[in-house]
């Protein structure tokens, strides 16, 4: 089994914010591969199923922790102690600030960078799951940081937002393979990121 948890906060309220760009992703690869129903459990919101993999049917638990994105680790880490997973079975998917708007980027293991999901599933985990880093972009300074991943995408945002929502479920099967090279420039490949001037891809202008 490989967990997926995507990384946001929970309620109406929050549901167009960059910071959600974790849930969002989370909800495509659902709708994508046609998985279960939601349904409560490990402090998170969950769906089942199966994706089909060059190496086979691989089982997926889908997670959308319902515990406020500070507090992610716990949802997870729950979850992977119930199923005795290594934290390479685990991909984290999450907004990064440090890439512009629509760049994806894989890793595994490191720090949090500054991003409170990552280091909530570090203090639970280890440093040793992987990630799926999605770009949003960084507003320019410091102090806007909050402002701007708690801010929803624009208008103009759509179109780059929803090609890589598709993509990182499309080539979901290279991640459950562990082909971590493949899944990234198969997602960039199938979204190539929207060009930017560097003042419009800190703000995440058109």
């Amino acid at each position: 089994m490989i967990i997926l948890a995507g990384l946001g906060n929970p309620g109406p309220k929050y549901q167009g914010n960059r910071h959600n760009i974790g849930f969002m992703a989370a909800d495509e690869i659902a709708r994508r591969w046609s998985f279960g129903p939601e349904r409560a459990k490990f402090q998170s919101v969950i769906r089942e199923g199966e994706v089909e993999t060059t190496k086979g049917p691989v089982k997926v638990l889908l997670m959308k922790p319902q515990t406020f994105m500070n507090e992610s680790g716990r949802a997870v880490g729950e979850a992977a102690r119930f199923y005795k997973l290594a934290p390479a079975d685990i991909i984290a998917f999450h907004d990064e600030i440090d890439l512009a708007p629509g760049r994806f980027r894989m890793k595994q293991g490191g720090g949090a960078a500054g991003q409170n999901g990552v280091r909530s599933l570090i203090s639970q985990l280890g440093p040793d799951f992987r990630r799926a880093r999605m770009g949003v972009g960084h507003p320019g300074d410091p102090q806007l940081v909050h402002a701007h991943v708690l801010s929803d995408f624009h208008k103009a945002d759509q179109p780059w937002l929803e090609a890589l929502l598709n993509a990182c479920a499309d080539a979901l099967p290279f991640a459950l393979t562990g082909d971590d090279d493949r899944y990234q420039a198969e997602v960039m490949r199938l979204a190539p990121a929207p060009k930017y001037s560097p003042r419009q891809a800190a703000r995440g202008e058109d």
